[in-house]
């Protein structure tokens, strides 16, 4: 279910949880690019896409422990990604590269659209 409130929740603890907020000149097409793309991670299941909010659950490779992956549509040209892992203190950086990821894949998408256009 989608956020009651205007924002996705803080992550509790930075050890297992990383929560960035972009502004985009062109938040809709960039929001449906990074759902595009977080769509793609292997092991991903989506379990929600509405107009301006998306969750799936990533799993790992090997012990398939589940973290949820949110990204928000807000209102001005932000949007917010949040990845947080379920099980453990620490995630030993994969909700950070995992952002990481889907913002390097975000770049290359709109940076082949310029040279396309």
């Amino acid at each position: 279910m989608a956020p009651s409130r205007s924002l996705l929740t803080a992550c509790i603890s930075p050890l297992n949880c990383v929560l960035v907020q972009k502004e985009f000149k062109d938040a809709n097409k960039v929001f449906e690019q990074l759902k595009k793309i977080a769509g793609d991670i292997p092991r991903t299941t989506v379990l929600e896409d509405s107009n301006n909010y998306w969750k799936g659950v990533c799993r790992s490779l090997i012990f398939r422990f589940p973290d949820d992956l949110e990204i928000l549509k807000i209102n001005k040209g932000i949007i917010q990604i949040k990845s947080a892992s379920r099980i453990g203190a620490s995630d030993l950086g994969v909700n950070r590269r995992r952002i990481n990821y889907l913002l390097k894949q975000l770049e290359t998408t709109i940076s082949s659209e310029r040279v396309a256009s």
